[in-house]
């Protein structure tokens, strides 16, 4: 399994709009992708400034060109983005994932 983790920077004023933003239409479009397991969102504000990373699993590096084309290491972004990024970072990174678990509630 592959994890391919994004970040992003935007205004904190428009981090809500952005959440949004990437729960109904980022997430969903990753998740369409036949290879992708899960996708997550993580944000963490920092004074006028909050960062997101998106971090979606893939079964291989196959099922995430499906998704970002055969340049697997650039960032693809959404028209959207540019009301809220204030930059566009060129890479993404890739980790295999190799151990961990997960712990559902009761």
């Amino acid at each position: 399994m592959i994890v391919r983790i994004w970040h992003g920077r935007v205004p904190t004023p428009k981090a809500d709009a952005y959440r949004r933003f990437l729960q109904l239409r980022a997430v969903p479009d990753y998740q369409s992708v036949p290879g992708n397991l899960s996708a997550y969102v993580l944000e963490r504000p920092e004074g006028e400034i909050t960062h997101f990373l998106t971090m979606t699993f893939w079964e291989n590096m196959e099922a995430i060109a499906g998704f970002a084309g055969e340049d697997v290491e650039m960032a693809r972004y959404y028209p959207e983005d540019q009301d809220y990024l204030l930059e566009f970072e060129p890479a993404v990174q890739h980790y295999e994932v190799v151990g961990g678990s997960e712990r559902r509630p009761d």
